[in-house]
């Protein structure tokens, strides 16, 4: 029993009792008390903490020794020209969608507008160039297949499946768009003109998807017919090229002028190879 000056103390039955102005505790009894799972042995946790920023996310300055290679390794650096031999390499020319190939294919139609290469300055692609030749071959071997066998059953000769035009268009197509760009680029770089590698293969490359529809009305049986397509596809490339490529050219000097005649005429030149082989039908 103990008294002080607020209140009067007294144990009873091993259980505190307060008087006075101090409530009295009642025995909680036995308490069990349980515990959620901790996540401490976790790791990394789930949450936010420092540096480490989700379960799936190494910190900012994770040691990322394993990812590079091992110097004296036989796996090379990737850097240099080995970076070229990468798919990484390219992945940006191939960061485009549907719309801004659209927008370019459309560009491509209307070559007296001249703005092309302003608007794919700062990002051309090399995926439209891509599917337009591969395009452009599966077109001519079926268009040129169709047109053939449809003049053989009409004269009733014999007709002989021809794999040599599968063959001829893909090297012609590929050739030239791959060939062309590499040796104007090499030109300009002579004159004092550089351009871009990657930008003259997308401007090539979109200049050919006017023979698809010229293809494709070639199946009309009238040689002047094919004559005029070939003609009017062969100069609208032709200048939606020149045009593209005038600007920067006039920078070479004097000589601006030849070296735009010359892709001007080149370009005319592929259109007559394209009539004579693709869009003549011998029987």
């Amino acid at each position: 029993m103990m008294s002080g000056g607020v209140g009067k103390y007294t144990h009873i039955d091993n259980q505190p009792q307060v008087s006075g102005s101090v409530p009295a505790v009642p025995d909680p009894g036995h308490v069990t008390v349980q515990f959620t799972d901790s996540n401490l042995q976790t790791f990394p946790p789930s949450g936010s903490q420092g540096k480490i920023s989700g379960g799936s996310r190494p910190p900012r300055d994770a040691d990322d020794t394993f990812s590079k290679p091992i110097s004296g390794s036989d796996e090379p650096q990737q850097g240099g020209w080995f970076r070229t031999f990468t798919i990484a390499a390219y992945k940006p020319y191939f960061d485009v969608d549907t719309t801004e190939v659209l927008e370019r294919i459309k560009d491509s139609l209307f070559p007296f507008r001249g703005t092309f290469t302003e608007k794919t300055a700062n990002n051309p692609d090399l995926y439209g160039p891509f599917w337009i030749c591969t395009t452009l071959i599966f077109v001519a071997a079926s268009i040129g297949t169709f047109v053939t066998y449809i003049a053989h059953k009409l004269q009733k000769k014999e007709w002989n499946y021809d794999i040599n035009l599968v063959t001829w268009s893909a090297g012609v197509f590929y050739g030239y768009v791959l060939l062309v760009p590499l040796a104007l680029y090499v030109i300009l770089k002579y004159f004092s003109a550089p351009s871009g590698l990657v930008q003259l293969f997308c401007l090539y490359g979109y200049s050919l998807f006017v023979f698809i529809p010229a293809l494709c009305l070639s199946v009309v049986p009238l040689e002047i017919f094919r004559w005029v397509i070939a003609g009017v596809a062969g100069f609208m490339s032709a200048t939606f090229v020149a045009l593209n490529l005038r600007a920067h050219i006039m920078s070479a000097g004097e000589r601006w002028f030849l070296i735009v005649a010359g892709i001007f005429l080149l370009q005319l030149a592929l259109s007559v190879v394209l009539k004579l082989y693709l869009f003549t039908v011998t029987v």
